[in-house]
């Protein structure tokens, strides 16, 4: 069985689940997840993880993400993109000197209203389902981080109407809403007319495989398939003893006596933990009451040697 990440730049028309079901068939294996999903009608980079690594899900899918997408003005869609049923059309009469005043509006920590044909649970149901219903119940606005936005050079052949944006936002942002709400506030009306994911966390799209690619190359998959540890990246390093590991495994806590070498991370800090030269956890460190001494205490996430 593979135990790792895998990069996949998932192609327009697949469910983030079909492109899982895709590769269970490759690799031949059942134990496959992804770490944020991504709209059927985007394309770009989604984060696979393989075995063990699928523990590692909510951290992959937590960090800040990059996209570009293209934002339609004067259309307005119940989707908010244009998979949608068109509800109004308007005319445009936005410079993109005024689109650019307007994108500073939308940096910085953000409410956004999740929208209804979303996998957003309220009250036990799924958004999406109550939409294709005709159904639409209040929901509340959830806090966004957007680090980054701005407009793209426009390319020869781009209609008028239409407007590339880079984004740089946080776990849970929705980038058709961004793009509804911008039409909104322009007056006009908005939709989303193409995305695509080109970073999540350290990873890129460069990095990314195709399906294709990866049916092409079996069985010979391991070349593809990237350490556990690459997720956890930017995390500090330390090295546990073999005492320290056996502790770490029992559920222990673990104090400066049980690792090898190395400094404490910073109090309240995750860290990567390695015996042997290899990863086996994600730490983190906190105050002890007694005593008051830095020690690790095991977190959410325990690899498998």
């Amino acid at each position: 069985m593979y135990n790792g990440v895998l990069l996949l730049c998932k192609p327009q028309g697949f469910t983030s689940h079909d492109a899982i079901a895709k590769l269970r068939g490759i690799f031949g294996q059942r134990r496959i997840g992804h770490a944020g999903t991504l709209d059927p009608m985007a394309e770009g980079l989604l984060i696979v993880l393989l075995g063990s690594a699928t523990r590692a899900s909510d951290w992959a899918a937590g960090q800040d993400k990059e996209y570009i997408a293209r934002l339609r003005l004067g259309t307005v869609t119940d989707t908010q993109d244009i998979t949608g049923n068109i509800l109004e059309t308007r005319p445009v009469c936005v410079t993109e000197e005024e689109l650019r005043k307007m994108l500073c509006g939308f940096t910085g920590p953000l409410l956004q209203m999740p929208p209804m044909y979303s996998a957003v649970q309220v009250g036990g149901q799924r958004l999406y389902k109550l939409a294709r219903r005709g159904v639409e119940i209040e929901r509340e606005r959830r806090e966004i981080v957007i680090s980054s936005l701005e407009m793209l050079p426009r390319e020869r052949g781009t209609p008028e109407t239409d407007f590339d944006l880079r984004i740089v936002c946080s776990k849970g942002t929705y980038v058709r809403t961004l793009c509804h709400d911008l039409g909104a506030a322009l007056g006009c009306g908005g939709c989303m007319a193409a995305l695509t994911r080109t970073r999540c966390g350290g990873f890129t799209i460069g990095q990314a495989h195709t399906l294709e690619e990866l049916e092409c190359i079996k069985p010979n998959l391991s070349p593809f398939v990237l350490p556990t540890d690459t997720a956890f990246s930017g995390l500090p390093i330390v090295t546990a003893n073999a005492a320290g590991i056996v502790r770490a495994r029992n559920g222990a806590f673990l104090a400066q006596e049980h690792l090898a070498a190395g400094t404490l991370p910073p109090v309240g800090g995750l860290c990567r933990v390695y015996a042997d030269n290899a990863f086996v956890w994600l730490g983190e460190c906190r105050i002890l009451d007694i005593g008051g001494d830095a020690v690790f205490c095991r977190a959410s996430f325990f690899a498998d040697r």
